[in-house]
């Protein structure tokens, strides 16, 4: 098992045999998790040759970029497939022309400028040319969740990056990054970091 030095970087490990025992699920989102295992299912299997698709991962502020995941089958010596291989890349300029992107990168690019403010995703599905049922399908598909989902991680991205840079109040970011009150911004946080805000900030202090 090998892993990239910014593959450690990405999940916040020092040392390579820190993810000895752990699983797709451990390290990543449920619905990304479980795409990762079908896909080492189908290329196990020999149903598939290579698998490649766009992503969107987010960094340890909670920004989102695009990346290319490209996945191909091992062989042992005898050409019977043994395991799996796994490279992750950014999206070049030109990539983003790719059609899986295509139909929902505006609307990334709008919701990542202002999610601050009341984003209504019905108009940023019309702005992009779509009705609300292409975008979300379209959405689902290029990444494995919907676009509510992006702009609720992008605010909690948002957030964390605040807590961990300003002595605001969880009451003051929660307004920052467009959540409607205190108690949404709370549900929210703890439901995607596993600890509420407060919690978090005490934790980064004790820790520093």
């Amino acid at each position: 098992m090998l892993v990239s030095r910014s593959f450690l970087q990405h999940h916040q490990l020092r040392h390579e045999e820190e993810i000895l025992g752990l699983t797709d699920f451990d390290l990543a989102p449920d619905h990304m998790a479980s795409g990762y295992v079908s896909d080492d299912r189908r290329l196990l299997s020999g149903k598939v040759r290579g698998i490649e698709r766009v992503e969107l991962w987010f960094d340890q502020q909670g920004t989102p970029d695009w990346f290319l995941v490209s996945k191909l089958p091992l062989k042992d010596a005898a050409g019977h497939v043994c395991g799996t291989a796994g490279v992750v890349r950014p999206v070049a300029e030109h990539e983003m022309r790719l059609p899986i992107i295509q139909g929902v990168a505006h609307a990334v690019e709008l919701i990542r400028r202002e999610f601050a403010g009341p984003v209504v995703l019905r108009e940023v599905a019309r702005t992009c040319g779509l009705s609300m049922r292409h975008f979300q399908r379209r959405f689902q598909h290029a990444f494995g969740f919907s676009p509510q989902e992006f702009l609720m991680k992008t605010r909690v991205g948002a957030a964390l990056k605040l807590l961990e840079e300003t002595r605001l109040s969880a009451s003051e970011i929660a307004i920052h990054c467009g959540f409607v009150d205190g108690s949404r911004f709370a549900e929210q946080f703890r439901q995607r970091v596993g600890q509420s805000p407060t919690a978090y900030r005490r934790a980064l202090r004790a820790g520093g």
